[in-house]
């Protein structure tokens, strides 16, 4: 199944409201997180990103010099530290002048059997899937608070959804993560700080690619889906545009699935 039922010739939104907004993506150096701090570049936005690939994340920064204004930034930062994680946030934050979007996009979803499970490896999983969600969420508010504005976007999944097996911890995390979005929505509305959730299905990023994206598996995919292409990074990246532009400024506490009518 090929994507040519997708026009080369789409053409897709510019949001004037993004223009010079602080945004700073988690995981950003590949697959999703990439695109996404791709397309904030090419909008005009200032866009900081954390992540620990720096061959990757060289690669992105100096494929986009010919195309976008101002550069992203790259901060290796290992957010299971969360010493790092806030030291990291505040350099992005005073490199970006402040920061008006949080994209907390980094994850791993590691293949992993129930009997195999330790409570260490439970620790360690959200300490990458979950825990670093809510305290990029900490570390940011206070600058969003005094300017009085925010989005912040976390992506979720529909693995607890559908629901897939061969990855417990993770769709945990990823269920979590859409009740953490609906109470932060409330406890920071009053800031003008609105919280949203995505939750991609099957994403052909290059790592699922390499690691899972089998005939079987596409096939699979395809025979779930209502549209039978393959929904690719940039699909996630616009939507994650729209809900940090203004144009849905009305929007909080919402989760949004892109995922090609699997769900």
């Amino acid at each position: 199944m090929s994507n040519a039922n997708v026009s080369s010739a789409a053409t897709y939104a510019t949001y004037p409201s993004l223009r010079d907004r602080a945004v700073i993506v988690t995981g950003g150096a590949s697959g999703i997180g990439a695109s996404m701090v791709a397309h904030f570049a090419r909008q005009g936005a200032r866009v900081a990103f954390l992540d620990v690939q720096d061959v990757a994340a060289r690669e992105l920064i100096d494929g986009l010099k010919a195309e976008v204004v101002a550069e992203p930034k790259y901060f290796r930062c290992d957010l299971s530290d969360i010493a790092a994680l806030h030291d990291s946030v505040q350099r992005a934050i005073a490199a970006l002048s402040g920061v008006d979007v949080l994209v907390n996009n980094a994850a791993n979803d590691e293949r992993h059997k129930i009997d195999e499970v330790t409570p260490e490896y439970w620790d360690a999983s959200m300490a990458v899937n979950l825990r670093p969600q809510f305290f990029m969420i900490q570390a940011v508010l206070p600058a969003m608070k005094a300017a009085g504005r925010g989005s912040i976007i976390n992506m979720s999944s529909i693995a607890w959804m559908i629901p897939s097996t061969g990855v417990p911890v993770y769709i945990a995390a990823k269920a979590a993560i859409v009740g953490l979005t609906r109470t932060l929505a409330h406890e920071c509305g009053p800031h003008g700080i609105r919280v949203n959730a995505v939750l991609p299905g099957a994403i052909a990023t290059e790592k699922q690619r390499r690691l899972v994206y089998t005939p079987e598996y596409k096939a699979e995919i395809m025979a779930s889906q209502a549209l039978k292409r393959d929904i690719l990074p940039e699909d996630v990246a616009r939507l994650v545009l729209f809900l940090a532009a203004d144009d849905s400024s009305a929007i909080t506490t919402q989760s949004y699935v892109i995922d090609g009518g699997w769900v």
